[in-house]
């Protein structure tokens, strides 16, 4: 029921417990005004729910795009550690080549 609907419906009922004896309606209109208090805030956890939600799925955005971001920087440093261990092991070759060529001659 939305919030039209139920203010239409609560009036409705209000305006039927004032033609109530007043015996009965002292009764009807606290059960009346405790009703309405109640969905006040049923009505304000539910958007506090909704704001929390939102939030939520912000968050949950930002973390994924973190850990994506973190994912590139992950696979562009193994490819410079990659890089660097081959240049490394080719330098090793090449010193090791020049050694061996000193040797024989």
């Amino acid at each position: 029921m939305d919030e039209q609907t139920f203010q239409e419906k609560f009036t409705d009922l209000l305006q039927r417990i004032g033609e109530l004896p007043s015996e009965q309606r002292a009764c009807m209109e606290q059960l009346a005004d405790a009703t309405q208090r109640r969905r006040d805030r049923l009505c304000h956890s539910v958007t506090e729910l909704q704001e929390s939600l939102d939030f939520l799925r912000l968050s949950v955005k930002y973390l994924v795009f973190d850990l994506e971001a973190t994912r590139r920087e992950n696979t562009y440093l193994r490819q410079l550690l990659d890089q660097a261990t081959r240049d490394r092991r080719r330098s090793h070759g090449d010193s090791d080549d020049e050694n061996h060529g000193h040797g024989e001659h």
